[in-house]
């Protein structure tokens, strides 16, 4: 056996030869560090920082290119039903999976493909992940308000695919993905994505479709920082216990959502109900809250009625059918109503309250404000139930909709809730049971068919009621935002010889009550006596116009009366016609504070040629020789002629001879002759309103019959 030779061990001179040559390298190491070193340390041991320098380049060469982001929409352009079609059919071969015939059945029917298309419906179809990629080639092309994937036996990553997909290119608006129980995390995890990114997404329908413990958080997470949706079914997604409690705390700080559907979950009355009550505490921006079919009972009705009471605005409908509800909840329920303002329709159908538990609700619902809508659907409810019914019905004048079938409510019910419906006229519907009950007494079941024909007559009498009101309504509102014009026509003159009045005369607006009534007859009878003096004083009136005609840029101002003096044609109320013969135009818009601002233009009828008819021989006396022509009376000015009104009086000239036979008694009841001059004007019209005064008129009235009367006994 052969001996392999050894190394032959050092020699105690060896470790002093090593030791040497090491020494010997340290010494040239530090001789090089030292020689290569550009300083050398000072003499008090601080080491000298070495110079460094950092250069960036310039700003032309710091980014050395750029690619624009793809545009989703490339592919849509101008694109044709047959386009897609072919794309589709390529993708399908591409991918060696199977062409979905219903999906190329509802592409060759589509025609605008510019907006988004009603439907595209895969329900029943199944889609693994081939299928749902090849389903690409059509939604980069087309758009979608409603994308229909319900029973699709949707795996993971066919799931994965179609929410990228939908997210990306905005599919759709409207998306139902029900019934498909194997999505998965990531399913569920891309349909989170999906919800926080898209804007346009506003209804997801997740019926029947799991969401686990593991897939909640991703969920809660999008409803909670950024969700566009406002419209959430989650029925049979088996969310009791942690899944509820994320989807409830994410739910309080979110402002979109509107509807949320939580039927058949098993919810239970404790920490479930307790964290929907907390939710309501929160969201005011909810309004429509589902909980059918759940296990609620009592004790989680004791917790949402503490979230109602905080609802000042927000949730409207509350369902809570069939959720082993006892006449207990009813209490408490009873007393939060009258705290709700925002709660319309309550349904708590299909659970055991019985006749207590409607008594317990009655004070609560007349309490209410806002119910409108209630459901009592097989409550266990007898006759003595309906009769509480009828009381809150006869109390309540707001409620629209009752339903009260599958309930055993006889003649003795029927009886009550028929004389509420008399008294109450706002009810439009009520749901009873078509056929009668059983009853002991044959003759009580044609009776209960009368009662149920006389409920729903007095149903349709509310409807058309508020037919009518709703018309009414709509009509104030039209006349509200429009300008309401009415014309009052002109009225025909009763004798065809009367002139127009005072008030067109002076081409002045005259009051009066109304716009569209008749002047009184005492007016009518003054300016008829007024028309007579000025035919006796025509001379000096034409005199007198003539003088005012000289200086029309100059009034006198005595000829405009103060008020005191005015007659009491002038005094009337403004807005009131001066003559039958006025037209009217009255313009009304509304104003703040229910006011009604009116503007009223007088337009007097255009003037007539024909003279007045003469004065009846019984009334006048004939004229006699010495006595002056009577003139035709002056026409009246328009509406356009100077608002300066004219002297028509004029004091006679005082004499021995007085016109037409009068007593020299006559001139003593004129005033005295003014001094000629310029004060003359001034004096005959300060003339004319004294002898407007209604007093001197009578005393002119009794002296001109007087007269009258003996001048035609001195002709006999």
């Amino acid at each position: 056996m052969e001996i392999p030779p050894q190394e032959a061990p050092p020699g105690p001179g060896a470790d002093a030869d090593a030791d040497g040559d090491a020494d010997a390298d340290t010494e040239e190491a530090t001789a090089e560090a030292g020689s290569s070193s550009p300083a050398s340390p000072p003499a008090d041991g601080r080491l000298k920082a070495a110079a460094k320098r950092v250069t960036f380049p310039s700003d032309e060469d710091i980014v050395s290119g750029a690619v624009e982001p793809k545009d989703p929409w490339r592919h849509a352009q101008n694109v044709t039903v047959d386009e897609v079609i072919s794309a589709y059919r390529q993708a399908c071969q591409k991918l060696n999976c199977r062409q979905i015939p219903k999906l190329l059945r509802q592409l060759q029917e589509f025609t605008d493909l510019e907006h988004r298309i009603d439907c595209l419906d895969l329900k029943g179809e199944k889609l693994d992940y081939k299928a749902c990629e090849a389903l690409e080639e059509v939604f980069k092309r087309l758009q979608f308000k409603v994308v229909d994937l319900e029973q699709t036996s949707l795996d993971e990553d066919g799931a994965s695919a179609l929410f990228d997909m939908i997210e990306y290119y905005e599919s759709a608006t409207h998306l139902n993905i029900s019934f498909n129980k194997h999505i998965g995390t990531r399913g569920w995890q891309a349909a989170a994505h999906m919800m926080r990114k898209t804007s346009c997404l506003q209804y997801l329908d997740a019926r029947s479709t799991p969401l686990l413990d593991h897939s909640a958080p991703f969920v809660a997470r999008a409803l909670r920082i950024r969700s566009s949706l406002a419209v959430l079914h989650l029925e049979n997604a088996s969310l009791s216990g942690r899944p509820l409690v994320l989807l409830a705390t994410a739910l309080k700080m979110n402002l979109n959502l509107r509807e949320l559907y939580l039927a058949d979950n098993k919810l239970n009355g404790l920490q479930d109900s307790a964290h929907l009550g907390n939710l309501l505490k929160f969201n005011c921006s909810l309004q429509i809250l589902d909980l059918r079919n759940n296990h609620v009972l009592d004790s989680g009705l004791a917790y949402i009625c503490e979230g109602l009471k905080e609802q000042r605005k927000g949730l409207a409908t509350l369902v809570l059918w069939n959720n082993q509800l006892t006449h207990t909840g009813m209490a408490f329920l009873g007393m939060t109503l009258p705290h709700t303002q925002s709660l319309e329709t309550l349904n708590l159908g299909h659970n055991p309250i019985g006749n207590e538990g409607v008594r317990n609700l009655k004070n609560g619902l007349i309490g209410n404000r806002s119910v409108v809508r209630l459901g009592l659907a097989s409550t266990k409810l007898t006759c003595e139930g309906a009769v509480a019914v009828a009381e809150f019905i006869a109390e309540c004048p707001r409620l629209l909709r009752l339903d009260l079938r599958e309930n055993e409510i006889k003649t003795g019910g029927l009886m009550a809730l028929s004389l509420a419906l008399k008294v109450n006229h706002s009810l439009l519907r009520l749901d009873l049971d078509r056929e009668p009950k059983k009853e002991a007494v044959k003759s009580f079941i044609e009776t209960q068919k009368a009662l149920l024909t006389e409920i729903q007559n007095g149903c349709k009498r509310n409807f058309v009621l508020a037919r009518e009101r709703e018309e009414k309504e709509q009509q104030l509102q039209l006349s509200a935002s429009m300008p309401e014009i009415t014309i009052t026509q002109p009225q025909p003159l009763e004798e065809s010889g009367d002139p127009a009045s005072t008030g067109a005369h002076n081409g002045d607006t005259s009051p009066g009550p109304l716009p569209d009534s008749d002047s009184d007859s005492d007016s009518e009878v003054e300016e008829e006596e007024e028309e007579e003096e000025e035919e006796e004083e025509d001379d000096d009136g034409q005199r007198k116009e003539a003088s005012c005609d000289q200086s029309p840029s100059a009034p006198c101002p005595a000829l405009v009366p103060p008020t005191d003096s005015l007659s009491p044609e002038e005094t009337k109320p403004l807005g009131s016609p001066t003559s039958p013969t006025e037209q009217r135009i009255s313009v009304s818009s509304p104003g703040r504070g229910h006011k009604v601002f009116v503007v009223t233009r007088v337009e007097s009828p255009p003037e007539r040629a024909e003279p007045p008819s003469p004065p009846s021989s019984a009334s006048l006396p004939p004229l006699s020789p010495s006595s002056p022509p009577v003139l035709p009376p002056v026409q009246p000015f328009s509406a356009q002629d100077s608002g300066v009104p004219e002297p028509r009086l004029e004091p006679p000239q005082s004499g021995p001879a007085l016109p037409n036979g009068l007593k020299p008694e006559f001139a003593l009841a004129l005033p005295p002759e003014p001094p000629p001059g310029p004060e003359a004007k001034g004096g005959s019209c300060s003339l004319e309103h004294e002898l407007r005064c209604p007093q001197d008129e009578r005393e002119l009235e009794e002296l001109l019959r007087d007269a009258s009367q003996e001048a035609a006994q001195d002709t006999l």
